[in-house]
């Protein structure tokens, strides 16, 4: 139901961002301390495994809860077989190399899972809207993307990537209450108001990010975010979702138990 279909046409409507898919804020509570449950144990056997990795991808407008999320959700996860990467303004050494050079880097090993809070989809968003290149080098990034993710799909690395989409009148609140609660002031950041007169156009290449780069084999999920409990819990059911769908399963053994004392 959140999947987005390869080749769909794609439209952020803020009403949607409040939708709850018939949910109900507690069932949804539990839902997700079963969901979570579940991906632990599902951790553990890829990790034994050790054949394939996954990649989660987080992608959203300010104050849509990529760290809350990953706070209330990927803390199911085993911390030694996780990782969490925030990508930020590229620094000198690496704009040295090209867009996708980071995010290979920080791509999970066989058997491990890697967060992005944020991602080298930024270079088809903040790159566009604010107009840091030109259209035909950002146009084109779209077919980069997508064979990049490719060949991770085809290297045994499973893709998921989440937009989570807020509605301006919720970021505005979210916003106020930064301001309103000084244990938030760090939160604070003024270009957020920037990005605000700029939302129809962060709209447009967020629909065009989705509607060009879901794919069979590295789909796109749009999670309504104004509700948090709905936002938590329907990540985590992408996830077992998407986990249970790879079948990991513990390595056969040849250990008799039977043949061993320990004393």
């Amino acid at each position: 139901m959140l999947r987005v279909k390869p080749r769909a046409r794609v439209v952020l409507h803020d009403a949607k961002a409040a939708d709850t898919h018939g949910w109900h804020k507690r069932g949804a509570e539990d839902a997700l301390e079963h969901n979570k449950k579940r991906l632990e144990q599902l951790q553990y056997t890829l990790y034994a495994e050790g054949v394939e990795s996954l990649l989660v991808v987080l992608q959203a407008m300010d104050t849509a809860g990529k760290d809350s999320t990953i706070r209330n959700v990927m803390t199911a996860f085993n911390p030694q077989g996780c990782t969490v990467h925030a990508f930020k303004v590229p620094n000198d050494a690496e704009r040295q190399y090209d867009y996708l050079w980071r995010a290979h880097l920080r791509v999970p090993p066989r058997g491990s899972i890697a967060v992005f809070n944020r991602s080298y989809y930024e270079d088809v968003l903040v790159v566009r809207v604010e107009k840091l290149v030109g259209a035909t080098i950002w146009k084109r990034r779209y077919r980069h993307i997508n064979e990049f993710e490719r060949l991770l799909t085809d290297c045994n690395t499973r893709i998921v990537k989440i937009c989570l989409h807020i509605s301006k009148d919720e970021q505005k609140e979210r916003l106020e209450a930064r301001l309103e609660d000084p244990a938030k002031h760090w939160k604070w950041d003024a270009a957020d108001l920037e990005k605000r007169k700029q939302w129809r156009d962060y709209m447009q290449a967020y629909e065009a990010m989705l509607a060009r780069c879901s794919t069979a084999h590295a789909p796109w999920y749009v999670v309504p975010s104004d509700r948090k409990w709905f936002r938590n819990f329907a990540v985590s059911q992408i996830l077992v979702h998407e986990l249970e769908s790879l079948s990991p399963q513990l390595p056969a053994s040849s250990v008799d138990p039977e043949h061993y004392r320990i004393f």
